[in-house]
């Protein structure tokens, strides 16, 4: 294997990364307000991933990060045609992320309605607009010769883009939904069974859908990859498993399924990185695209050094925050004070 193509594999290892970690955060960001029926219930599903998500979002800067070191070509391209997109998707993301922080800072019910419902929209926008920016990569976009956008941003909305973007909200919801039961007990917990229950076999027809559509846009032959198999079957276990009440279980198939949608995108875009609707010529390719071969082999030695730390602080982190919690932990509090504390999330959690 060249460095080229070890690149293009780690950046999708990361893309991959990104949305299985970051994936069920969105679904408890989209599910709080679902779950979580009353504050109590809200800020145990929020307090789920308090000492978490702005951890994993880490890793979609690193996705970008990696792209610009290691296909610069490719980077460009992409970045600057979908530039409106990238702002919006920007904004969602500040709005979820501050939403966090200020729900919690005034003792009003219509204050904090307000940032769940930023949360909620933030967190089904962002992996929206992220899917849409995936699927257009192997779908085709106008690109010249040159390498360069000549679209607009309505070119971007092409039916294979949104659909996409639909199907992974769908997984974020079901992903989110039994991170929420293996996270919590009680009442929350059979809340996120049930919603993980009902929304799998949805978002299993639509993986499925997703599947046959990418593997169709390829054009790889007739016969589906592995990697998408192994999509659609986790995403049903996860309904049987879900119903079965084993949420540790139901959570690796819905980690199992966005892992595997995730990598069927790469894995039939290689070896292209985009793919051009003006004439197939002008595909941008991991080989008109990349660095040179000195800043690779840098690059390789460093992520060779410092990966395994990154990835050993992650399971530490995990393994810190491991346990339950349940909406009695925060009723004491909220009757002694009338209101959530100042950050809107509970310090016995591990929230900022």
């Amino acid at each position: 294997m060249t460095l080229v193509s070890l690149w293009f594999g780690l950046i999708a290892v990361v893309w991959t990364g990104f949305f299985v970690l970051e994936g069920f955060d969105f679904g408890v960001g989209m599910l709080h307000g679902v779950i979580g029926k009353d504050e109590p219930g809200r800020r145990a599903a929020i307090n789920t991933i308090g000492p978490l998500w702005d951890g994993n979002e880490v890793w979609l800067i690193t996705a970008g990060a990696a792209m610009f070191a290691a296909f610069p070509g490719w980077y460009a391209t992409m970045f600057s045609g979908l530039y409106l997109a990238l702002v919006v998707l920007l904004a969602a993301l500040i709005a979820r992320g501050i939403s966090f922080e200020y729900r919690g800072k005034r003792d009003s019910a219509t204050w904090r309605r307000s940032w769940d419902g930023m949360l909620t929209g933030g967190s089904l926008v962002a992996p929206l607009l992220i899917g849409v920016g995936l699927g257009d990569l192997l779908h085709g976009l106008p690109i010249n010769g040159a390498g360069e956008y000549t679209g607009t941003f309505w070119n971007l909305l092409q039916p294979y883009g949104l659909f996409t973007g639909v199907t992974l909200v769908t997984i974020c919801v079901t992903h989110g939904a039994t991170f929420i039961a293996l996270k919590t007990t009680g009442q929350v917990r059979d809340r996120g069974l049930r919603v993980a229950r009902r929304s799998a076999p949805v978002t299993g027809l639509l993986v499925l859908g997703f599947v046959i559509w990418t593997h169709a846009i390829a054009g790889k032959g007739v016969a589906p990859n592995p990697v998408e198999i192994v999509a659609v079957l986790a995403v049903f276990a996860a309904a049987w498993l879900a119903h079965e009440h084993r949420e540790g279980w139901a959570f690796a198939a819905t980690t199992i399924a966005m892992a595997a949608s995730i990598a069927s995108i790469f894995t039939e875009l290689y070896p292209r990185v985009m793919v051009s609707s003006t004439s197939p010529a002008f595909d941008l390719t991991i080989h008109n695209t990349a660095s040179g071969s000195y800043s690779l082999k840098v690059m390789t030695i460093v992520v060779a050094i410092f990966l395994p730390v990154v990835l050993a602080y992650t399971a530490w982190t995990y393994y810190v925050f491991r346990r339950r919690l349940s909406d009695a932990d925060f009723r004491p509090q909220l009757a002694e004070t009338g209101a959530a504390d100042p950050a809107g999330i509970s310090p016995t959690a591990g929230g900022a």
